[in-house]
């Protein structure tokens, strides 16, 4: 039997479409010009005769061709359009962003709901510090549940809120980029039936730091003497005790975040440990410390640095351990006979409400800004105790702003 003869196609000149031996593989010849060659792939399908193009004869050879050739009949084979494959092909290839890419396009596209710009620098120096240098070069698609545990697995017991906020973080971001067809899959940073599996639970890993605090009989004498102090962290500090803030709460309060008319300071979540928006009632004593301060030019800052920044944490330390510079020892101590720290202001409130009050502890709690432990119940509080947390912050400011030696109130707060 003659052997058949191999395909060469400089044997073709004549303009054309000419076979090539392969299935569906053919040589087209142009009828214009210089008569170009180019490999052509045709093929029958849903009543029409489709042709793609697979590239010049001076740039791709037979044997290359007949690769390419391969890969489209496989799909013909599966029932799949390799005209839709192809063009599938190009579009992942010029999606192929990088996560540090992703991370901009996410940022850009939800920003316009962030209410404060400083939420938009956390975003990108909290991923640009722990993920960047892990995946940030990475195309989105490849990232995986290794490429997570690289990530959190050294920052995870150190680091545990801001390790579970970069975990929030990537996961949001590769949802963005599943969403836009860039991975497939599920998000390798998913919590829930999956890191959990894999990482200790935060809250076995938080160790809860107790502040010397002051026994909160003594808040008279102390807001007496703090008010002898002169200067920004003084009036920072007598804000911070009578709402019972955290220092960033306050440090970071600006003008606009008042309502001096309802009565209300909104703190938004950025400066929340939950990262959830938390409304304090402002008691009469609140208000008065309020509407006693002056504005500063240039700033919108309650309590502004010289350099008109946010105060530092350590400016109000350093007043409270310099009211506790006598020579015959610490003059402000807990029960221990420990100096107090700024931090323990809120434990002083949170011992009031329990001793002196008959306030519910859910009430307490949200005037802490503490989240409850089941949602449901969350849900409820947070609409029928606004006029509870008002009245029990007014009692507070009342007495801590008492006069040194008032006969201790017990009990006067009644239950909803």
């Amino acid at each position: 039997m003659a052997k058949a003869k191999t395909f060469n196609p400089d044997d073709y000149i004549k303009p054309g479409v000419h076979s090539t031996g392969e299935p569906n593989l053919y040589l087209l010849i142009s009828t214009v010009g210089n008569n170009a060659r180019s490999w052509t792939f045709r093929y029958y399908r849903e009543g029409k005769t489709n042709v793609l193009g697979l590239g010049p004869l001076h740039t791709v050879t037979f044997n290359e061709a007949k690769v390419k050739a391969l890969e489209l009949r496989r799909w013909l084979l599966e029932g799949k359009d390799p005209k839709i494959e192809l063009s599938k092909r190009k579009l992942a290839a010029v999606a192929k962003l990088t996560f540090d890419q992703c991370v901009t396009q996410y940022i850009a596209a939800k920003s316009p709901e962030w209410s404060n710009p400083k939420h938009i620098k956390q975003w990108s120096a909290t991923l640009a510090t722990y993920a960047s240098p892990v995946i940030g070069a990475m195309p989105v698609d490849q990232v995986e549940t290794s490429h997570l545990l690289k990530i959190l697995n050294p920052i995870w017991a150190t680091k545990t809120e801001t390790a579970t906020r970069v975990r929030q973080r990537i996961e949001a971001v590769l949802a963005y980029a599943k969403s836009l067809k860039l991975r497939d899959g599920d998000n390798p940073a998913a919590w829930e039936d999956h890191l959990k599996n894999l990482l200790a639970l935060p809250s076995t890993l938080k160790k809860v730091k107790h502040h010397p605090s002051l026994p909160w009989q003594q808040m008279p004498a102390f807001i007496a003497a703090l008010r002898q102090r002169e200067g920004q962290a003084a009036k920072a500090i007598e804000l911070l005790i009578l709402c019972a803030n955290r220092s960033i709460e306050v440090r970071g309060a600006e003008w606009k975040e008042f309502d001096l008319e309802a009565k209300t300071w909104t703190i938004p979540g950025e400066r929340m440990k939950a990262g959830i928006e938390h409304t304090v009632p402002l008691s009469p004593a609140a208000l008065e410390l309020l509407k006693g301060l002056s504005r500063h030019e240039g700033t919108d800052f309650l309590f502004p640095s010289a350099k008109k920044t946010m105060l530092s944490d350590m400016t109000l330390s350093a007043l409270v351990r310099g009211m506790n510079d006598g020579e015959s020892g610490p003059t402000w101590t807990d029960a221990k006979g420990q100096a107090i720290v700024v931090h323990g202001f809120r434990s002083s409130f949170r011992v009031w409400a329990a001793e002196a009050t008959n306030i519910p502890r859910e009430v307490a709690e949200h005037a802490l800004a503490h989240q409850l432990p089941d949602a449901v119940e969350a849900a409820y509080q947070r609409s029928t105790l606004p006029v509870q947390r008002a009245r029990l912050m007014a009692e507070w400011s009342a007495w801590a702003t008492s006069k040194p030696g008032t006969v201790v109130p017990m009990r006067t707060t009644e239950a909803a």
